[in-house]
């Protein structure tokens, strides 16, 4: 048996990627149809090299979806999966992780980055539920737990499998993932993690983008000079209601995007793969709160429009009921002035 360690954070990039950089491979698939290729964000490799943690030797790689997402891989090779100690040491590939992914150029890699393991075992006879002995240390390194877990949770947190051949699984959970292939056919796998992770760190972002703008609309408007709203619109809350339709029109861009990129995603095997990890991540739930989100700005552009801005064609007719009272005041006093003089000879 054959089994190695595989850690990835993956955050938002502070710079663009430029130079010579390769593009990954599309993965070999487990069955047809085959969609992977055209349909997913395409991985290019900036560079590689080997690391070392707490004296063991692994290689890096750090990789990038273009124009603004660096991932960076770590993986080693391990004598014992289901050791007690791997906790420990996984804790400490992700901090290397971490690290390498700041001086990279990595955005908010302690806020708003996403980490997963990935432990993959290999070369081994017969079907992998030999290996569900050890089961309870099979959920805590899912779960990053040292702590003995209860039966009840160790069966849930296995529940979240799938098995494509007689002779492999997959056992997803939030935080990492247990591979079991004898022929040690990963890569598709990994990918397909890394794409989750992706899609999960891209919804989070929108997410507080919209947090954010909705936070200074509100503060925008609350503050705006209320005695000039019916006729002029104070230049910052203009301003403000530009940007704010500006922001819904590349959320909704993004948005969309979001969704196109999975709706084909992989073959038969990667589409269930992925369909069980985005129920895991609870993507659902993020996309939900991102389209809630999107409403709510609609909302809020139509309430501040109707009560700090006044159309072109309201204005007119402002202005032509001025006009006729203007008018009007001007016949009354002609026809007073008219009486004046009449009186008067």
């Amino acid at each position: 048996m054959k089994a190695k360690l595989v850690s990835f954070v993956i955050s938002e990039s502070t710079r663009t990627k430029k130079g010579r950089i390769e593009a990954v491979q599309a993965p070999a698939v487990k069955s047809a149809p085959h969609y992977f290729e055209k349909t997913v964000p395409q991985q290019f490799i900036i560079s590689q090299e080997g690391i070392t943690v707490s004296g063991h030797e692994g290689t890096s790689m750090l990789k990038t979806y273009q124009p603004d997402i660096l991932l960076v891989e770590a993986t080693f090779d391990v004598s014992d999966i289901f050791s007690d100690d791997l906790i420990t040491f996984k804790e400490e590939v992700m901090n290397v992780c971490r690290e390498m992914l700041k001086k990279k150029g990595g955005k908010d890699v302690e806020e708003f980055s996403e980490e997963y393991s990935i432990y993959a075992v290999s070369n081994y006879d017969g079907d992998p539920e030999q290996f569900l002995k050890y089961k309870d240390r099979i959920a805590g390194l899912l779960k990053s737990e040292k702590l003995a877990l209860d039966p009840l949770e160790i069966d849930y947190t296995l529940s979240s499998q799938l098995k494509y051949a007689k002779n492999d699984l997959v056992v997803v959970d939030w935080d990492g993932a247990f591979l079991f292939d004898p022929d040690g056919d990963f890569e598709q796998t990994i990918e397909l993690f890394q794409l989750a992770n992706l899609e999960l760190l891209r919804y989070r972002i929108l997410d507080k983008a919209l947090d954010d703008k909705l936070r200074m609309v509100a503060h925008v408007i609350e503050h705006a000079p209320v005695q000039r709203r019916f006729f002029f619109t104070p230049s910052e809350v203009s301003q403000t209601l530009r940007d704010l339709i500006k922001a819904r029109a590349t959320s909704i861009s993004e948005f969309q995007a979001l969704d196109r990129e999975i709706k084909l995603i992989g073959d038969w095997y990667s589409a269930r793969l992925y369909d069980l990890t985005a129920k895991k991540f609870k993507i659902e739930e993020w996309r939900k709160s991102v389209k809630d989100k999107l409403e709510s700005i609609e909302d809020v552009y139509a309430i501040a429009s109707e009560n700090f801005t006044i159309s072109w064609e309201r204005r007119g007719r402002i202005i032509e009921m001025v006009g006729w009272y203007v008018l009007l005041i001007g016949w009354l006093v002609l026809l007073v002035l008219d009486f004046y003089f009449y009186k008067i000879k």
